[in-house]
C-alpha cells in the first residue's frame, strides 16, 4: 500500500506561489527608503545595487527574505537606508515582482532608463564609447593577413 506523502507536488506549489503574488499590495518608498536594481550577487546574503539616486550600494538581504525570496541580477528592490555609519550600505527590504516594477515605472516612481525584464540600466551611446571589450582588433588583423596571401601566388 502506498504511504501518504502530502498534498501535491511542485506544480501545486507553483500555483500557490502565483496566487500570493496577486494578493500583495504595491508598496511605495517612504523616508529612509530607496528603489534600486540588483547589479550582481556577492554571496553571504549581500548584493551590489544601483540605486535610483545614482549611488552604488552594497546591501544585505534581510533575514526574513533569505532562502525564501530568490534574488537575481536585474531585479527591482526596495532598500532601507541606514541612518548610522556608511552611506554606501543598505538593507534589501522587498523584492518587486516584474508586474509591480512595471506599475512603478508607469506611475513615475522608477525612471524610464531602467530595463526591468532584461536587467541592468539602459545607458546611452555616449557612456559606451570609452568601453573596450578587447580582442576584436587582433582578430580583424589576422583575417586581413589571410586574405592578403593568395594561394595561387605561392
Amino acid at each position: 500500500m502506498p504511504r501518504a506523502r502530502g498534498k501535491g507536488g511542485k506544480n501545486r506549489k507553483k500555483t500557490k506561489a502565483q496566487q500570493d503574488k496577486e494578493r500583495r499590495e504595491l508598496q511605495f518608498k517612504e523616508d529612509g527608503q530607496e528603489y534600486g536594481q540588483i547589479l550582481r550577487l556577492l554571496g553571504s546574503g549581500r548584493v551590489e545595487v544601483q540605486c535610483m539616486d545614482g549611488k552604488k550600494r552594497v546591501c544585505t538581504i534581510r533575514g526574513s527574505m533569505r532562502n525564501r525570496v530568490w534574488i537575481h541580477a536585474g531585479d527591482i528592490v526596495l532598500l532601507g537606508l541606514r541612518d548610522f555609519g556608511d552611506d554606501a550600505k543598505a538593507d534589501v527590504m522587498l523584492k518587486y515582482y516584474e508586474q509591480e516594477a512595471f506599475e512603478l515605472q508607469e506611475l513615475g516612481e522608477l525612471p524610464d532608463t531602467v530595463r526591468i525584464a532584461e536587467g541592468g540600466f539602459n545607458y546611452s551611446d555616449e557612456d559606451e564609447e570609452g568601453f573596450d571589450l578587447g580582442g576584436g582588433d587582433e582578430e580583424d588583423e589576422e583575417e586581413e593577413k589571410k586574405q592578403a596571401v593568395n594561394v595561387n601566388d605561392i
